[in-house]
């Protein structure tokens, strides 16, 4: 409080510049008080901060007459973005490290959530924390690096508005905003209010604002008034000022990470609009598995990087001529994806990957053009062609598990089931063929029953980023689907089809719930279904599934519990049986459930009735 009533200058000692409003995306320390950056660091902090920044600024005073004003602005530069990342490590929403027994930097994830016991570090240690310690980084930087120097150029300005002309480039490469996952520009801020007084008067023009520009900014936030439409809308024009600068030989590369299907279609969508043509795509691991946001959460493991190229004639002028034809398109969009994914399989990339590892050369054939048209003369969308190839990909992946499949006509969650399976058979996953029953102590703490041990997890479980990429792939979305999949932590289970039998068998969801009763005896499956098989007059007691798959399940259900007569009303009155698609998949889910499954056995039973049956 003194050096801040002694304190005199255009900016004030300690941050005063304000938090986003509460709300926006990624913050949540707002409802707690906390109004203006300066209000993250306790005293103690603010303290060693603020004398680090008189410490760098002076640097330049006493450095410029020796070493010149180029070398000195050049070390004061350095050491401010030392003082950031003492910023970073030295604040009270740090986190405790458990594996390396030290703090957490704070953006070990991008969000500003409340810590209630926070790690405090010793800046004038030598350990995490330490600013000797960064200091020795950038030094480390500087000695890897020795005289094998390029002078690169940056620019603050809109990617949608770049300075570079015509075909300049050779190669294309960006890692663009993950569409609402993000809130890149409020994040910015904490470190740019400690930037503006430590290096704000050597570089004005970029300190020129108090906190980071956030109109133009690519994302979708509601509190700013972004939405889907502003994000595609915003990312096509810097796609397409992507395109404009590179060359027409050129390559270019989209990293993409998010975990939403929305986001993922909706980067493609812009960047076939915005004149790529995508060639490739393949997933490779770029997070760290140790860090924070990766710890027993639904985290990324791995990001898929889109290979494109500009859909230009040699003079580099856009094609917006050609469009092709609908029945071509859907006549080698099999044979592309029967030429790659036994190429994939042979070089060891199965499951989830195989399937990202697919959608580049699919979708070529679509970007190529600049639109695609029916007979009719209606435009083919994105959307609806990304469907062809969720089934093409599936029809190709159950061909390789046994000869003559045929995924036409699955609805998604046959396709996520059949999918999931495959990804566990090949281990692409690190499982074997059995069920996975997780340990409680790999689970969430705050998850399970007041005062209790979590139930573990059951079923065939995949880690959340493989189960994510095979969602996406498939234009599957999860969350329509919590009868089927259960998301735990860094784990997703695909329900066993016991489970299911309640959301199969029981009362309508949309009945209102009793009023509560004495807690009862749980029944088992067979109680269930005896049950509901006594409560029946002519026929079947209970409605039959919305999708093939449910009502598959519900066969295997009543064949495990005995009910013959049910199974067959079920099947030969109710229609159920007619249905080729239903004996189709059920022929596929057989090959696909472990060999030593319930529901392997259960399956193989259904399948041996329908001949006795006259199906």
């Amino acid at each position: 409080e003194r050096r801040k009533a002694a304190h005199t200058g255009p900016l004030s000692l300690v941050p005063d510049e304000p938090l986003p409003p509460q709300g926006t995306l990624g913050f949540r320390v707002q409802l707690y008080g906390m109004e203006q950056w300066g209000d993250l660091f306790t005293p103690r902090q603010a303290l060693a901060l603020t004398t680090l920044v008189r410490l760098v600024q002076y640097s330049r005073l006493k450095t410029t007459d020796e070493l010149g004003c180029g070398f000195a602005g050049a070390a004061q530069t350095c050491l401010a973005l030392a003082v950031d990342k003492q910023a970073d490590l030295g604040n009270s929403l740090n986190r405790w490290e458990p594996v390396a027994e030290c703090p957490r930097q704070l953006f070990a994830r991008q969000a500003l959530p409340i810590t209630w016991d926070f790690a405090e570090s010793n800046p004038l240690g030598e350990s995490s924390g330490g600013f000797s310690v960064f200091i020795e980084g950038i030094f480390r930087a500087f000695r890897q690096l020795g005289n094998d120097w390029l002078i690169g150029r940056v620019e603050c300005l809109s990617a949608t508005n770049s300075v570079l002309s015509h075909d300049l480039v050779n190669v294309f490469f960006t890692d663009p905003p993950y569409y609402d996952a993000v809130p890149y520009a409020d994040l910015s801020d904490f470190f740019m209010v400690w930037l503006r007084r430590t290096v704000g008067d050597l570089y004005p023009e970029w300190f020129a604002s108090s906190l980071a520009p956030k109109e133009e900014e690519c994302i979708v936030d509601e509190v700013k008034g972004k939405d889907k439409a502003y994000f595609e809308t915003t990312m096509k024009q810097a796609l397409a000022e992507a395109r404009r600068v590179l060359a027409p030989d050129g390559v270019g590369v989209v990293v993409f990470a998010h975990k939403s299907t929305g986001g993922w279609e909706a980067l493609l969508q812009a960047m076939v609009e915005a004149g790529w043509t995508i060639t490739g795509s393949w997933p490779i691991d770029t997070e760290m598995g140790t860090r924070l946001r990766a710890r027993n959460s639904a985290a990324l493991a791995s990001s898929i990087h889109l290979v494109c190229r500009p859909r230009e004639n040699p003079d580099g002028s856009l094609r917006s001529d050609n469009i092709g034809d609908w029945r071509d398109v859907l006549q080698e969009l099999p044979v592309r994806i029967h030429e790659w994914m036994p190429r994939l399989a042979a070089e060891g990339v199965v499951g989830a990957d195989a399937i990202f590892a697919c959608l580049g050369p699919a979708l070529e054939i679509f970007s190529r053009y600049s639109g695609v048209e029916k007979a009719s003369g209606e435009q083919v969308t994105l959307k609806e062609y990304l469907e062809q190839v969720w089934a093409a990909v599936a029809r190709e992946a159950l061909a390789m598990i046994f000869e003559g499949a045929d995924a036409s006509g699955f609805e998604e969650d046959s396709r996520l089931t059949a999918m999931w399976l495959w990804t566990l058979s090949t281990g692409a996953n690190g499982n074997n063929l059995s069920k996975e029953v997780t340990s409680d102590e790999e689970e969430s703490e705050d998850q399970g029953e007041p005062g209790g041990r979590p139930k573990p997890l059951g079923g065939y479980v995949l880690e959340y980023d493989a189960a994510r990429k095979i969602a996406q792939g498939l234009g599957v979305h999860m969350e329509n689907l919590p009868s089927l999949v259960e998301i735990r932590g860094d784990k997703a289970c695909l329900l066993p089809v016991s489970e299911r039998a309640r959301f199969l068998f029981g009362q309508d969801k949309e009945q209102p719930s009793p009023k509560k009763k004495s807690k009862v005896k749980q029944q088992s499956l067979f109680d269930m279904l005896g049950e509901a098989e006594e409560k029946a007059t002519d026929k079947a007691s209970f409605k039959a599934g919305t999708t093939t798959l449910d009502r598959i399940h519900q066969c295997m259900l009543l064949f495990a519990a005995g009910r013959g007569e049910a199974l067959k009303r079920f099947l030969v009155e109710e229609g159920v049986g007619h249905d080729q698609r239903f004996w189709r998949l059920a022929q596929a889910l057989s090959a696909l459930y472990p060999s030593a499954s319930e529901e392997k056995r259960w399956v193989d039973g259904l399948l041996a009735r329908k001949k006795g049956l006259g199906l």
